[in-house]
């Protein structure tokens, strides 16, 4: 007689993506030290400035009004590129990922789940943000038009800034030092794209090297969704430029995906 073995079934490439998705939530959301830096320092950093710098910046905005685009963008470039750079880099020196890629798990599932954290963390810091700046700074919403500006920027910043963080975490040379690396950068960055000042009183040569990464850009085209269009005149171009927005974070797009093919490793160089 003779006994056929039945293969077992394996699951859908779906549920295994939306398996690594879940995996990925759980694992941000129970880490402690990883919500407090990634959701609370902007809604800190928001409440601080907000209660110091709250005064008429021209035409009847104030600080706080202009300032939520700069906070917002920020908390963006933490939720991507700072979170993915460290995370990364952590998983990879702790072994983690080199037992994923000796799984049958597609790696394709991996990434996934690290855009599907991003954008669930970028949405909430995004409502958490706008709900304070509402209810506490009178800051005034989008409308109409300026929604589909606001979801258009944000996406791109967040995937311009998601594959850049991947990029960066092979720089670190292994999890410990990832923080040390990447954090300094992210603050830079932040100073001179006119995240936590207004961009007009940033020197002309920090300007011109904020243009070349995408925070910057990010941070305009949010501006352009808050701001009334009389402030676009203080911008370097004097308008908001909502193209050239467009195509910069789209050209970071595609080389942060280059970058992440060509330097993505799944075990520390040592």
């Amino acid at each position: 007689m003779t006994t056929t073995t039945e293969r077992p079934v394996l699951p859908s490439l779906a549920s295994v993506y939306r398996s690594r998705a879940g995996v990925e939530l759980k694992e941000f959301f129970r880490q402690r030290e990883s919500v407090v830096f990634t959701l609370m320092l902007p809604v800190l950093l928001l409440v601080v400035f907000g209660a110091v710098l709250n005064y008429d910046i021209g035409f009847g905005v104030t600080f706080t009004q202009y300032f939520m685009a700069g906070i917002i963008a920020a908390g963006i470039l933490g939720a991507s590129l700072q979170n993915m750079a460290i995370s990364i880099a952590t998983e990879r020196s702790d072994g983690t990922l080199k037992s994923l890629a000796g799984t049958p798990m597609p790696k394709s599932a991996y990434f996934l789940g690290k855009v599907v954290q991003v954008l669930a963390v970028t949405v909430v810091i995004i409502a958490v943000l706008l709900f304070i700046g509402v209810v506490f700074y009178g800051v005034h919403l989008p409308t109409g038009g300026e929604w589909f500006t606001f979801a258009w920027v944000s996406l791109l910043g967040a995937t311009a800034c998601t594959l850049l963080g991947i990029t960066l975490s092979s720089v670190a040379k292994n999890g410990r030092s990832a923080s040390a690396t990447v954090t300094p950068v992210a603050l830079l960055l932040q100073f001179m794209s006119g995240v936590f000042l207004q961009l007009s009183s940033v020197p002309v040569w920090m300007q011109t090297v904020a243009s070349i990464f995408p925070l910057k850009w990010m941070a305009q085209g949010l501006r352009a969704v808050f701001l009334p269009q009389a402030l676009a005149a203080k911008e370097p171009a004097h308008s908001w430029e909502l193209g050239r927005v467009a195509l910069v974070l789209g050209i970071w797009c595609i080389v942060g995906l280059v970058l992440c093919v060509r330097t993505f490793r799944w075990q520390d160089r040592s």
